[in-house]
């Protein structure tokens, strides 16, 4: 599994940090981890520390907040996932269905009006 950053992705200048480049056991991997790390122990989890994610140019450290604000950052380089716990939950329905099986879909983890998006794809495309 990779982690990337992209910059101005459409003509509104959008951005995208994306998790792509797994498979199944991967995905189910990343699953396990927000379930035990954020949901069930209320802690942040630093995608730099996760040994089966590679960080290409960014880190991403996700955590719980009272407000669903997406992911920010202040120098492009280290991000932040500002999301509530129901958040949390969304995302861990979102990508069960790359955890039952190979697929080649993606999927967004947020609908949140930020200029970032969090893309979910094994084959890294949109």
């Amino acid at each position: 599994m990779e982690l990337d950053y992209i910059e101005n992705v459409n003509e509104f200048g959008e951005n995208i940090v994306r998790l792509y480049n797994f498979d199944k056991s991967q995905a189910i991997q990343f699953r396990d981890l927000i379930k035990d790390t954020i949901v069930n122990k209320k802690q942040k989890l630093d995608l730099s520390q996760v040994e089966f994610i590679e960080a290409r140019n960014c880190n991403l450290i996700l955590g719980l907040f009272k407000t669903d604000e997406g992911i920010i950052s202040n120098d492009n380089k280290t991000f932040y996932c500002i999301l509530t716990l129901e958040s949390y939950k969304n995302i861990l329905k979102l990508i069960e269905p790359f955890c039952k099986k190979d697929i080649k879909a993606y999927k967004f983890l947020y609908d949140i009006d930020n200029p970032t998006d969090f893309l979910f794809s094994p084959a890294g495309t949109w």
